[in-house]
């Protein structure tokens, strides 16, 4: 009777192990993209101030960190659409691993930045590996675990980046980053590399992919702006352009802003922060992917809109001190700007078909990193108006959510429907 039952149970067990390799594959490599995001709020004041001599200028401060931004989310932009490509054509895990070194190595090579303008090319450099580890993994995932488990699946890829966020922000509690110290946090970001062998060795190829690499070779750039999904494109990436002008433009910002409440003279104010809105994103996260599968894909962007609306409002421009109303406010805008990173994951791939599905999700999430590099400029820009002012500014950049309250209703609602194959 029992030799019947080892063949049976056999693939059962091997299917839950391949489920399980490539979720901590996709997992992991966000969880240290988020570290790697959330580790230059908390580095780049004491590095800018020390390239400038150590005055204090919040103006000078200001001006580099909308540059730098700017020069991060190019650079994912673009590595979103290579490395999505290249997924597209050689598999999602070969080039799943080779942008998670490329963010590795260079992000580690910042430690030799001796002026804000080669710290600028480390972060371009690095977010190329970034961009496409997103796509990557999120094209994985969800053609290798079954339907019914995507809305928990999104949620938990969104939420990494936000465990890493929070990491880095404990790494910040125990370790003062000042203009002495901060090179030796960005050693840190050197870490993921390690990943590459593990993905390399372990993670099986979607099977989805392979079977779609078995016919016609995919011209996925030219399939994605071809009359069929050109429309679903450009909505898809204007919807995740407002979501990353939003957080880029502004709640990236909150840790610096939090540095200059305390006059620099509470050096963990910027982790304690850091860590709080990664914690309220981590919630957020998880929330944005059940809502979308309880409710509805369309309704529950309305609603993150509307939240993170009304909640940057009322901390930018309610005028509060460094404390605790202060890191309160922040946990709620981080979960409520924070909660769209569990929908994109949901929702993007159900947009587009196999063969494309990398490159599409690349562009779209990356291409609108361009448009939120023009915010981050912005942001910048204000910053020098309002005469250092993070409030103000950042007050102006968030109304980019009242946006999206209108164009969702635009794109399809896909809550119900297969993954396209």
């Amino acid at each position: 009777m029992s030799d019947p039952a080892i063949p049976a149970r056999a693939p059962l067990v091997e299917g839950g192990h391949r489920l399980r390799l490539t979720l901590a594959a996709a997992f992991l490599g966000w969880m240290f993209d988020g570290l790697e995001m959330g580790l230059f709020p908390l580095v780049a004041r004491p590095a800018l101030l020390q390239m400038q001599g150590g005055a204090v200028n919040d103006a000078f401060v200001g001006h580099w960190m909308g540059i730098i931004t700017a020069a991060f989310l190019l650079g994912a932009a673009v590595g979103g659409l290579a490395f999505g490509w290249l997924g597209d054509r050689v598999g999602r895990v070969r080039a799943l691993s080779l942008s998670v070194l490329t963010y590795s190595i260079f992000t580690g090579l910042a430690y030799f930045a001796q002026t804000p303008e080669y710290l600028a090319v480390t972060r371009f450099c690095a977010a190329l590996g970034m961009g496409g580890e997103w796509s990557l993994g999120v094209a994985l995932v969800m053609e290798v675990w079954p339907e019914r488990s995507r809305p928990m699946l999104s949620g938990i890829i969104g939420a990494a980046a936000n465990v890493g966020f929070a990491l880095i922000a404990i790494i910040g509690l125990f370790f003062s980053v000042t203009v002495h110290s901060w090179r030796w946090v960005v050693l840190v970001g050197a870490l993921p590399a390690l990943l590459t062998f593990f993905i390399r060795q372990f993670v099986p190829e979607s099977e989805k992919w392979k079977h779609a690499a078995e016919g016609a070779p995919a011209k996925p750039v030219r399939e994605i702006f071809a009359p069929g999904l050109r429309r679903v494109t450009l909505l898809a990436t204007a919807l995740t352009a407002i979501v990353l002008i939003g957080t880029w433009g502004t709640v990236q910002w909150i840790p610096l802003w939090a540095d200059q409440l305390t006059g620099g003279t509470q050096p963990q104010a910027k982790a304690w922060t850091g860590l709080v809105a990664g914690l309220g994103a981590i919630s957020g996260c998880l929330a944005g992917a059940w809502a979308g599968g309880r409710f509805g894909r369309r309704i529950t962007y309305f609603g993150m809109c509307l939240g993170s609306l009304v909640s940057c409002a009322v901390l930018f421009r309610g005028g509060i001190g460094y404390g605790a109303v202060f890191l309160l406010l922040t946990f709620i805008v981080g979960a409520m700007t924070a909660s769209f990173f569990g929908w994109l994951p949901l929702y993007l791939p159900e947009l587009f078909p196999t063969r494309v599905r990398a490159t599409a999700q690349g562009l779209a999430y990356n291409a609108g990193r361009v448009l939120a590099a023009a915010g981050a400029l912005q942001m910048g820009a204000l910053m020098h108006q309002f005469n250092g002012s993070y409030a103000q500014a950042g007050a102006v950049i968030t109304l980019v959510y009242a946006i999206g309250l209108g164009l969702i209703w635009l794109a399809p609602e896909t809550k119900g429907r297969v993954l396209p194959d």
